[in-house]
Order: structure tokens, then sequence, then C-alpha cells
């Protein structure tokens, strides 16, 4: 029983990170859509994509990190969110534990 407990622990710690990837290069691309298209806020989807993606990639942490110096009103919206999108994923990660 161990063994499974521990294979299904690894196999949804292996979703949850493809899962991330996806969504946090699905904004990217949203983003870089967005910057041509009137009707996409295409530095939000940016930003959006970016802060995901700085839990996985260090390049993406470090830009998001030069960013938030560079422009520090922002940085505090943008970190209000980083928490607020954190509180989201544990909650849902939790439910799902339960199911």
């Amino acid at each position: 029983m161990a063994n499974r407990s521990s294979a299904d622990r690894d196999m949804n710690t292996q979703v949850k990170r493809v899962a991330i990837l996806i969504l946090g290069w699905c904004f990217i691309l949203l983003g870089i859509v967005g910057l041509f298209l009137p009707i996409l806020q295409g530095v939000l989807f940016l930003l959006i994509g970016l802060i995901i993606l700085s839990s996985e990639y260090v390049w993406a942490h470090h830009l998001l990190a030069k960013l938030r110096q560079r422009f520090p009103k922002i940085s505090a919206t943008a970190e209000d969110a980083t928490k607020r999108a954190a509180g989201w994923v544990r909650h849902l990660s939790r439910q799902r534990e339960r199911d």
C-alpha cells in the first residue's frame, strides 16, 4: 500500500507540474497574441504567464524580479495577485486530495 500512495503522490506531482507549465505557456502565448490584437490585454497575459512559470523556471523568476524592481507600483499588485493565486492552488489541491 505504501508504494502505491508514494507512486500516486509522484504522479500527482508530475501532473500538477505539467498543468502549471501548460497553463503558464498558454498565458504567454495569449500575451504575445494580445500585443498585436487590440481586444486582448497582452501585457497582462504576459505577466500572468510569468507569475505562473516563475515557480518552475529560474529565468521567469529573475525576469519577474527585474520587472518588480523596475515598476514598484505594479509590483505590489502582482505580489497580492501571486498570494491569492497560491491560496487558490492550495485550496484546489486540498480539495482534490479529499476526493
